[in-house]
């Protein structure tokens, strides 16, 4: 069956990095655009970025310049390369995948179990 299996959380101090993974498998990783969302506690699940088949890239406007969507299809490895970490980028980090860009980002078909990313002060 599908899975994504996402790795790399962790506590950090503001200003720290982190690269999180996401294990993908049971589906044909290269042709699957492929998403990062987040979500703190009492808040509404987000888009932090998402990145195309073909390599296309959007990102959510408060972590542009700070995260990087990547991806390796010879490995089916999602990664997000984070930077400059604040505390309000506490959240649990969701690896997600659907068919094309826009589906990721409206209706992503699969979703990983998460790990948490916390930021401290």
């Amino acid at each position: 069956q599908v899975q994504l299996v996402e790795s790399g959380g962790g506590l950090v101090q503001a200003g720290g990095s982190l690269r999180l993974s996401c294990a993908a498998s049971g589906i044909i990783f290269s042709n699957n655009a492929m998403g990062w969302y987040r979500q703190a506690p009492g808040k509404q699940r987000e888009l932090v970025a998402a990145i195309a088949s073909g390599g296309i890239t959007n990102y959510l406007d408060s972590v542009k310049g700070r995260f990087t969507i990547s991806r390796d299809n010879a490995k089916n490895m999602l990664y997000l390369q984070i930077h400059s970490l604040r505390p309000e980028d506490t959240a649990v980090y969701y690896c997600a995948a659907a068919n094309n860009i826009a589906l990721v980002t409206t209706a992503p078909r699969y979703w990983g179990q998460g790990t948490q990313v916390t930021v401290s002060s």
